[in-house]
């Protein structure tokens, strides 16, 4: 294979995977041709004379670097290969494949995989429609078992104390911990210990506030799904009272575990960059941590200034000029932190483009939703009511929703509005949420202020 300055390296990296594992010997930062956002930008312009520069490696040893591993690639398996068998070896596992016989399958051909393939390959079968994110999701245990002898030697994370994936780590090192108690407990003592478990909340609403957009943002949408999905189901079997379901709901939550720190972690540390760390670890503080964990100090990241640039809003003065009366921007998201409500506004493109920031939230946001698809803010199990509520909304045909729940002692009333410009044109969907157990409860009247 003749290689030369102007030859672009994504082609041959692609299609001779020895080459990125020689080149990633030298200069792991070759890593970033693996992430989807940099191959649409850098990797365009990724000539081998280009990426020399970018990594540091003489143009002479890398072309050598590069044909060298071509030749001896020479009737090894292409990456297109491996990936059609892993792809149609999990879509066999869908039709009801003999596991054991497919297991051996995958050894014989494959022989290894890692955390971002998997990733990619669910992602494709569910882009290619040849799989839904429910199929997905039922028999992800069994994606997790077909490659788990490949995954079973745990990464070594290099985290320092702060790093939102270290932080991550403690809260599991906590929950395993938990869990051995839990088992060797008896009677009332296993049920407090057990309802000590529901912390786990806590660690699971940062992942699908935190990290989860920011898979999306990069093209991985349908494994962050799934994972909310399992989530749901461990949130619903931690709610038992019956001390003969608790073992199930366990090994639910160790999968869990395995899953992050074999599949989930190891994917995002590859492919997220600085700013989208810094993004993480700032949504993280409004949610909180679970199990006493609290993140360390070591771990700098850049200045949230280089991520977050200010918006620029339209003023006259200081003051926006509204239908009735002028308030400043201060003035207007002071007013909308001081309502009694939580509002979430969602665009026309059904993006999430603001919420209310207020003290006491009822369901708990970050930062890392803006901008977001507002369906993937949703567990998949209700994603089919917020697309039938939007729909209804754009056609016309409807202009309120409502729902009410009751949350514990709290009853929580959520309406959606849908938003119309002055010619009847949609231009979002409003979402108002209000704990209502106080009003519900006045009787009579109070026409003076009590200030107790």
């Amino acid at each position: 294979m003749e290689v030369n300055n102007k030859t672009k390296i994504l082609p041959i990296i692609d299609k001779y995977p020895k080459v990125y594992d020689e080149i990633y010997k030298i200069n792991p930062r070759v890593k970033r041709f693996k992430n989807p956002i940099a191959r649409k930008t850098i990797g365009k312009k990724a000539t081998v004379e280009w990426v020399s520069d970018l990594l540091n490696i003489p143009i002479e040893k890398l072309i050598s670097i590069i044909q060298g591993s071509v030749e001896s690639s020479s009737g090894e398996m292409t990456y297109e290969e491996r990936k059609d068998i892993l792809k149609d070896l999990l879509l066999k596992i869908h039709e009801g494949g003999e596991f054991e016989e497919l297991k051996e399958m995958f050894r014989n051909a494959v022989g290894d995989i890692t955390a971002p393939e998997i990733g990619q390959l669910e992602q494709e079968l569910i882009n290619e429609g040849s799989l839904e994110i429910k199929d997905i999701a039922k028999l992800s245990d069994l994606h997790v078992a077909l490659f788990k002898e490949s995954l079973d030697e745990k990464p070594d994370f290099d985290t320092i104390p702060g790093h939102p994936i270290h932080t991550y780590l403690q809260e599991n090192i906590e929950i395993i911990n938990l869990i051995r108690q839990i088992r060797s407990a008896q009677g009332e003592e296993k049920l407090r210990l057990f309802k000590e478990l529901s912390q786990v909340e806590i660690h699971y609403t940062r992942k699908e506030n935190q990290v989860f957009p920011i898979l999306e943002k990069i093209g991985i949408s349908g494994p962050p799904q799934v994972m909310w999905a399992v989530h749901d189901k461990i949130r619903a079997g931690l709610k038992t009272e019956k001390a003969e379901d608790i073992e199930s709901i366990l090994e639910q939550v160790e999968d869990m575990i395995y899953k992050e720190e074999h599949i989930l972690f190891p994917m995002i540390l590859e492919g997220f960059e600085d700013v989208d760390w810094v993004s993480v670890r700032e949504g993280e503080e409004e949610i909180g941590y679970a199990f006493g964990v609290t993140p360390g100090t070591d771990w700098k990241p850049i200045t949230a200034g280089d991520v977050h640039k200010p918006v620029e809003v339209e003023a006259i003065g200081d003051k926006l000029n509204l239908d009735v009366g002028n308030l400043s921007p201060e003035q207007i998201n002071i007013m909308l932190k001081a309502l009694p409500v939580d509002i979430t506004f969602v665009n026309e493109k059904d993006e999430v483009a603001y919420y209310s920031d207020t003290e006491d939230r009822i369901f708990p946001r970050s930062k890392g939703i803006i901008g977001r698809a507002v369906q993937n803010c949703h567990p998949p199990k209700s994603v089919h009511v917020v697309e039938d509520i939007l729909k209804k909304f754009k056609s016309g045909e409807k202009d309120v929703a409502e729902f009410w729940i009751q949350m514990d002692s709290n009853f929580i009333l959520i309406r959606y509005f849908a938003m119309r410009d002055e010619e009847g044109k949609y231009v979002g969907t409003l979402e108002v949420s209000q704990e209502l157990s106080r009003l519900r409860a006045l009787e009579g009247e109070r026409r003076l202020v009590q200030w107790s």
